[in-house]
């Protein structure tokens, strides 16, 4: 692997480890992107595309893209922030995955119950630009100055073990369940942002060559996300209950309504969000389909 290798190609950024990464290279395979890393290095050529895999850890990657040394990139929300590249890339799409909040947390048999109250106290964090931002606006209004206000104190990892040891009033950190949290004895008393896995490109891409293979590989990761969202749900119905029938699947633009051999049925096909399959069939049932099918995707354009 060398600097020529890599002429003309599309650099892709991926988190290299972490809460991320597992699900990324879920994405990849369902994109059809076809690599294959070797053992310790972080770049690895595409089979069947002219681009390039760069394995990062999450929190360089929007740097990496929002100055253009890459073209895409898949990090946090809560990571874009906190590096202060907002303003340089653009999220193309939500990923669905990677789920969690940020959040103020304190222990729970502590005297402290409100943001206002851990003001002007300790903080620890791993997202000091965030909970400075947070915290800052709190002491702001509180008018606290100087040594009165809030401590933020910079941790890289098991930050919810600060309180216990002694180091924090209270912490901020990202919680997907809250199972760690409430084995410390801690619980939350604010949520500063929800965030999730977004897929990013520059906001002034280098390399205008790479437009066309760019909205390719987002047109096709969003067919993945897309596929984990939905199913295809398939039914017939008696004629004069398409109306009802069709007001519990109105698909994403509008259901497929074929005839029966028999002149007083249909056939209706539409895509339903997975979270209401159970819901959806229940009600189609009630209303009087039958031979309900749900057909799960493996990928598509939408």
């Amino acid at each position: 692997m060398n600097a020529e290798s890599l002429d003309g190609r599309l650099l892709f950024a991926i988190p290299k480890k972490g809460r991320l990464h597992e699900k990324c290279l879920e994405l990849l395979a369902g994109a059809d992107i076809q690599f294959r890393r070797h053992h310790r290095l972080d770049v690895c050529l595409v089979k069947n595309h002219p681009m390039a895999l760069v394995f990062l850890p999450a929190s360089d990657i929007p740097s990496f893209v929002g100055k253009g040394n890459v073209d895409l990139g898949i990090t946090g929300h809560d990571v874009i922030l906190e590096a202060k590249m907002e303003e340089h890339v653009t999220e193309v799409l939500q990923l669905n995955f990677g789920k969690c909040a940020l959040q103020v947390q304190v222990p729970e048999a502590g005297s402290v119950k409100s943001v206002e109250d851990l003001a002007g106290k300790r903080v620890v964090t791993s997202f000091e630009v965030l909970a400075g931002e947070y915290f800052g606006k709190i002491d702001d209004s509180r008018n606290l100055m100087g040594e009165d206000r809030t401590k933020i104190e910079y941790v890289s990892g098991s930050v919810e073990a600060a309180c216990a040891l002694g180091l924090a009033d209270g912490i901020v950190d990202l919680v997907e369940s809250g199972d760690t949290m409430r084995a410390a004895g801690l619980h939350a008393i604010s949520t500063i942002l929800q965030t999730e896995a977004v897929l990013i490109k520059a906001n002034s891409p280098k390399r205008q060559e790479h437009v066309s293979l760019i909205n390719l590989i987002t047109s096709r990761i969003a067919g993945v996300i897309a596929a984990g969202r939905y199913v295809v749900c398939e039914y017939n119905i008696p004629r004069e209950k398409l109306r009802a029938a069709s007001a519990v699947t109105p698909g994403r633009r509008a259901p497929t309504i074929s005839p029966l051999e028999d002149e007083n049925w249909l056939a209706v096909s539409a895509m339903v969000e997975k979270g209401r399959v159970a819901l959806v069939m229940d009600e189609l049932v009630r209303i009087g389909a039958e031979d309900v099918l749900i057909f799960n995707l493996d990928n598509c354009r939408v």
